[in-house]
């Protein structure tokens, strides 16, 4: 075989190499594009989603909508609907436009900061799982309050709504506290109690009312929903338990 004909053989060799480099490369960036051409679902927030608003309440807020966003923009964490998030809470302040990602969103534990509405401070009270209707109060719920005075102080023995409504901004951990008490026999016994700290945004009076009332008795949430119906008076006592 010749020289020309080994170097012809050659030349088309590395021809059809080159031609399979730029096929598989073109293939390459079609498949990119058409990637990139699909399109997906994320939520973006149309207002900005203060920080302790849970995911839920922001949609319920109309703060949330889908767009549509090609494939290959698709953030990590990116979500197309709230269920994964629903009942947590946003971190931080999430401003209008930003996309929503699972990372954005935490247990109220975790929030740093507090939203408190305007003109109202954030108050705080500890309460037991009973007090605090089992631990299904979560930021963004609204509660009655209630108080009950014992015996010997000035307003006597009773119970009564001191609070129709207030707004909860915060839930915090449940920590586990040992309460020592004594029996009729004399005997002490100890009880292992599940506690949390709870945040209400309140007025200033209802701040004050609010801290007076723990101060002398105890304090017990009821939840309540958009058709509940609390009444301020009408307080119960021993003598009218049963009317």
């Amino acid at each position: 075989m010749g020289r020309r004909t080994v170097l012809l053989i050659a030349a088309v060799v590395v021809a059809a190499l080159g031609v399979t480099l730029i096929f598989l490369y073109v293939s390459g960036i079609q498949r990119r594009a058409n990637d990139d051409a699909e399109l997906l679902q994320i939520l973006v927030a149309t207002e900005t989603i203060p920080a302790g608003t849970t995911a839920g309440q922001a949609q319920e807020d109309g703060f949330l909508e889908q767009q549509e966003i090609p494939a290959g923009f698709f953030p990590p964490g990116g979500l197309s609907d709230i269920t994964p998030i629903a009942d947590q809470v946003a971190l931080a302040p999430i401003f209008m436009g930003s996309q929503i990602m699972a990372q954005q969103f935490g247990q109220p534990s975790e929030s740093s900061t507090l939203s408190i509405p305007k003109d109202k401070l954030a108050v705080s009270v500890q309460l037991g799982d009973p007090n605090r209707v089992a631990g299904f109060v979560v930021p963004g719920a609204e509660v009655a309050v209630f108080v009950t005075l014992p015996a010997g102080t000035d307003q006597g023995d009773k119970t009564q709504v001191l609070l129709t409504a207030a707004e909860v901004i915060g839930v915090g951990p449940s920590t586990v506290t040992t309460q020592t008490t004594a029996t009729d026999q004399g005997q002490t016994v100890q009880e292992e109690i599940s506690r949390a700290i709870l945040t209400l945004a309140l007025t200033q009076k209802e701040a004050q009312q609010l801290i007076q009332a723990q101060s002398q008795g105890t304090l017990y949430f009821g939840l309540l929903n958009e058709d509940s119906k609390v009444t301020p008076g009408g307080a119960t006592t021993n003598d009218n338990l049963f009317r």
